[in-house]
């Protein structure tokens, strides 16, 4: 009998998305084929420790959002970059717990979403789900992926970005004057919409730029869309196919941080969305085309505006997407025909075969 493929699901982070992180991962525990493979839980805490989970309990409740329990020991694990056999070490007992076949972060936001978990992976020497390096980090940064997806021709919405010196040479005239109001003022480096607010009038403005800066040293600020909010999940390396497209129908202002994780009322997932054929096509091509200027690979989810019906404009990627309960991208896919089981088989199959193909690359002139 074939030794089952040993999976690390490495999941919390130091992260503003740490809660959202313990969901996704709960769920792609689940979803596992457990006679095909077993499951490594590697928590790090908000502090940035590594600790090997044994018992896994995870629970969003409407009346409280923080009701995270996640039951790890005290042993802290360091990964030793190089070993083949013994990659994970107890820091304190100094045992070895064992290698890990392929990596799965699902660490949503900084230090997981950005390139930091997977330069760490790459240099330990072990496959992962998901981008690499240069593809997370671009996709984190809304201003640079903005910046790539504008040379490439690929439609967005027009935006302006700041950082803590350049804000001091800009107001709020100056802003509504290039973008109008009302504006989306975002951190640059963040997602699941931490520090988004809409902003109609010059309190609204002020009070944003402070609550946008705690979270990043860079903001960007976007002119507002009237349009229709769809997503389109994508899946592939060099090859890469993109799902139905659906449509987010939120019950508040925006798409908030509650909608997408915590209310299962905050919004309505309609899948597929109600889209001429032509639209279809068009939503599909561009978030293929969107997942490769950004240089990613294994999963993304493109989301879109579509203004008068007819207008495409990408909002922006999400390489990390959840993994929830009422998380979008393996909702499209379960609707295109592809199961939430078969779709984590798909997305490890994806990652040990880059890997596979890395390891072929000379990595020496000598003889």
């Amino acid at each position: 009998m074939n030794r089952k493929i040993r999976v690390g699901i490495i999941f919390g982070g130091k992260s503003t998305e740490h809660e959202v992180s313990i969901q996704s991962a709960r769920n792609i525990i689940e979803a596992l084929d457990k006679r095909k493979y077993e499951t490594v839980l590697i928590e790090i805490d908000k502090q940035g420790r590594w600790y090997p989970n044994k018992y896994f309990e995870a629970s969003f409740n409407e009346n409280n959002d923080r009701p995270i329990q996640v039951n790890s020991c005290d042993e802290q694990i360091a990964v030793i970059p190089g070993n083949t056999t013994n990659q994970l070490l107890g820091v304190s007992t100094l045992l070895s717990l064992g290698k890990i076949d392929v990596a799965f972060p699902v660490l949503h936001g900084l230090n997981g979403e950005d390139g930091s978990i997977q330069g760490l992976l790459i240099l330990a020497n072990i496959p992962f789900v998901g981008a690499s390096i240069l593809g997370s980090a671009v996709g984190m940064d809304k201003d640079v992926m903005k910046r790539l997806l504008r040379d490439a021709g690929i439609p967005i919405a027009n935006f302006m970005v700041f950082d803590g010196y350049s804000i001091n040479e800009t107001n709020f005239n100056t802003v509504q004057e290039y973008l109008g109001m009302p504006v989306f003022i975002k951190p640059a480096n963040l997602g699941s919409s931490v520090g988004v607010s809409k902003v109609n009038t010059e309190k609204e403005f002020n009070q944003a730029l402070q609550l946008a800066f705690k979270y990043d040293t860079k903001i960007i600020i976007e002119e507002n869309i009237n349009g229709r909010e769809i997503e389109c999940s994508v899946l592939g390396n060099e090859i890469a196919t993109a799902s139905l497209p659906g449509e987010i129908l939120p019950h508040h202002d925006f798409y908030s941080y509650d909608a997408k994780y915590i209310n299962e009322n905050g919004a309505t997932l309609k899948i597929p969305a109600e889209l001429a054929m032509d639209v279809i096509a068009q939503i599909q091509d561009y978030a293929v085309k969107t997942f490769k200027v950004l240089c990613c690979e294994g999963m993304a989810r493109v989301d879109f505006f579509l203004r008068d019906n007819k207008e495409i404009l990408v909002n922006e990627i999400n390489t990390i997407p959840g993994f929830t309960k009422i998380s979008m991208y393996p909702k499209l896919w379960e609707f295109s025909g592809i199961s939430y089981s078969d779709l984590i088989d798909r997305l490890i199959q994806l990652a040990l075969e880059r890997f596979e193909k890395e390891q072929k690359l000379e990595t020496s002139i000598l003889p």
